[in-house]
């Protein structure tokens, strides 16, 4: 698949609706925007979410005559693993980062891909709906009373990762669309994330707020990065900004010494 200098990001959650394209095309962005050279798969044929974005950037950028940082990027086309290698390889070529973005739902391409990953995200919403997806709590306590499939699966995964080629899978979970005026609610999942997260071995970043401008952008394919390109920014727009920057930040992913810092993109 990739070659040993490409670093694996695979998005993956079971369920929709959690932000993981959305963060996916950010990251993907960022990085390009720093100089890395990144590649970006799109899992998700029917929905093709990451592609139209990609596909609305680059017409965003013809009609306007800019030049704009953006990934490579492809969306699966064979039915098969190893057509899934194949096309990986092939958006991998020379590339620092090649990112995945999986369908939500469980599928066998997500999986295969998850367990080749050097980072696997996998993002969630702030609430016990999502949380059910890597742990049951009780009812009353709302402390951890067992670890979900997906869980297990990932846990399993991890372990004959690390049997076969000694690597290991740095497991992020991203706590999307925080709910700031709910602090008991944000304060339970966060207790049970890290309660969990010291049994399974994941890390637990901040994400994205819920905010309309990520979805105002997408037909432009733009991003909240792309300063000079937005017009005048508001207060909101430019915490979500730093959110973003925040956020890749803490993937705590590779750097190389020719490109710039995280901090400097799109700042103000």
């Amino acid at each position: 698949m990739a070659n040993a200098q490409t670093h694996l990001i695979v998005f993956a959650n079971e369920k929709g609706g959690t932000g993981k394209s959305t963060t996916a095309v950010h990251t993907a962005i960022a990085l390009a925007a720093l100089g890395h050279r990144v590649g970006i798969i799109d899992l998700d044929p029917r929905q093709r979410t990451v592609t139209r974005y990609m596909e609305n950037r680059g017409e965003t950028a013809h009609r306007r005559g800019i030049n704009l940082p953006t990934p490579d990027f492809a969306v699966l086309k064979g039915d098969s693993i190893e057509a899934l290698e194949e096309e990986s390889a092939a958006i991998a070529q020379d590339k620092d980062f090649l990112i995945v973005d999986t369908p939500g739902r469980d599928d066998a391409f997500a999986r295969h891909m998850a367990a080749r990953a050097n980072t696997l995200v996998t993002p969630m919403n702030d609430s016990f709906v999502d949380f059910d997806l890597i742990g049951q709590v009780d009812a009353e306590t709302f402390k951890v009373r067992r670890l979900s499939f997906y869980s297990e699966l990932i846990f399993e995964a991890r372990k004959s990762r690390a049997k076969a080629d000694g690597a290991s899978i740095d497991w992020v979970v991203l706590r999307n669309r925080v709910q700031h005026h709910d602090a008991r609610n944000k304060k339970r999942v966060g207790d049970a994330l890290m309660e969990l997260s010291r049994r399974v071995g994941f890390r637990v970043i901040p994400g994205l707020s819920e905010r309309v401008i990520f979805r105002e952008l997408f037909p432009s394919g733009l991003t909240l990065l792309d300063k000079g390109h937005l017009g005048e920014l508001g207060v909101s727009h430019i915490a979500a900004r730093q959110e973003l920057r925040e956020m890749v930040s803490g993937l705590a992913l590779p750097e190389r010494a020719d490109v710039q810092s995280m901090d400097l993109i799109g700042a103000a």
